[in-house]
């Protein structure tokens, strides 16, 4: 099947949205189909080699294709998505379009199919209750006037209803836009996913570290993922280190965290700062127990299938996260993670205090993480969304 993705992001990008892409597309590709990956230019001077940053060996069926918009930065984006469309039409299109571009969907779908290739929209949340929801989550995001989130709910009734085929990223998120639009066919949740590393690369103790227990953590530092909870909670437990992995220089988010822990647990907090995919796995296997610390809300609640909570579910160790509706989709309180009230550093404190004086706990909720994960690898979300493929397109492998 020739599969064409759009994704508004320079690329290679060093968040979630382009781990997520590269992965998607490149599992799509080792499965027999043809991917062509529309993409705009990396930022980085000289520009970055995405096999090579996200760690994958390269993939014949998977093209990338770099657009470079002759516009100023302000009419980029308009730019790509005009691009976008284009490309969606004539005798060169693909079989089906993929994408989570919502502004993309949205102009695909007002064409008519005879002239356009099908388009499957993979959901990450609906985007008027998020935008609403982003100056409590982000330090630096602005308000939603009401004639945009009028403009964005009508857009996403519009890809709902015309849509070929329709991913969400957790089953919340799908119940509540049937709540809000109906029911449809060809709807598919299909969560994110992990690379799994064979048996002997994974163990239960740390090589390296401070010689106290260590929790790790991987991600943005933004308020709503929970590092400010994280640090409160190590203030709490004497003796505990913390590893963060992530936060850009430079933004205010990192420097928020780290005056934060210089006040509230000087000395035990070491920040790994933003490094590339590949690189993660390993620290993380540098820590005694992994935190996933959301703090509530509709995002956390219904939207988020966070790249971390697969990472750790591959990494051997045990995790404490937030009990949250989005997480026990995937986290099983007791089997493969302790659960905590989320947003309460108390409560996540005494959960890392439980797991690091239980060697046994540990040990189980691990092994059992990673034998659950192997439902959730890059190949098995893209063989859910393969068979969504087939429904809306008739074709095969």
């Amino acid at each position: 099947m020739r599969i064409r993705y759009f994704a508004d992001i320079r690329f290679p990008l060093d968040r979630a949205n382009g781990v997520q892409t590269m992965e998607t597309c490149h599992a799509l590709a080792c499965r027999g189909h043809e991917v062509h990956l529309v993409v705009r230019p990396d930022s980085a001077a000289p520009p970055r080699d995405p096999w090579a940053y996200y760690g994958l060996a390269p993939v014949g069926a998977l093209t990338i294709e770099r657009v470079r918009v002759p516009a100023p930065p302000a009419a980029r984006r308009a730019a790509y998505v005009a691009h976008s469309v284009w490309r969606s039409l004539g005798r060169s299109r693909a079989d089906v379009v993929l994408t989570r571009d919502l502004t993309i969907a949205g102009l695909l779908v007002r064409l008519p199919p005879a002239a356009r290739a099908p388009v499957v929209y993979e959901s990450h949340g609906f985007a008027p209750a998020v935008g609403e929801d982003l100056p409590q989550m982000l330090s630096t995001a602005r308000g939603l006037s009401p004639a945009k989130r009028r403009r964005l709910e009508a857009r996403e009734r519009l890809v709902w209803t015309r849509a070929g085929g329709y991913i969400t990223i957790t089953a919340a998120l799908a119940r509540e836009l049937e709540g809000r639009f109906g029911p449809r066919a060809r709807l598919a949740v299909v969560p994110d996913g992990a690379r799994v590393p064979a048996v002997e690369d994974v163990g239960l103790r740390r090589t390296t570290g401070t010689g106290g227990p260590v929790v790790g953590y991987a991600g943005h530092l933004y308020p709503w993922k929970g590092p400010d909870v994280l640090v409160a909670a190590i203030e709490r437990l004497p003796g505990v280190h913390a590893l963060i992995v992530g936060g850009l220089a430079g933004e205010p988010d990192l420097e928020r965290v780290r005056a934060l822990a210089a006040r509230m647990a000087p000395g035990r907090v070491t920040f790994a700062g933003q490094v590339d995919p590949p690189r993660v796995a390993g620290l993380l296997r540098q820590a005694d127990v992994l935190a996933l610390p959301n703090t509530p809300g509709r995002v956390s609640a219904a939207y988020t299938s966070p790249l971390k909570l697969f990472e750790y579910m591959a990494s051997g160790r045990p995790m404490v996260a937030s009990d949250l509706p989005a997480l026990r989709e995937i986290l099983r309180p007791e089997e493969n993670a302790v659960l905590v009230e989320a947003g309460s550093a108390g409560a996540l404190a005494a959960g890392l205090s439980r797991v690091l004086g239980d060697a046994a706990l540990a040990s189980r909720l691990a092994a059992r993480a990673r034998e659950d994960v192997r439902e959730w690898t890059w190949d098995r979300r893209a063989e859910r969304i393969e068979a969504l493929l087939e429904a809306v397109t008739g074709r095969r492998a």
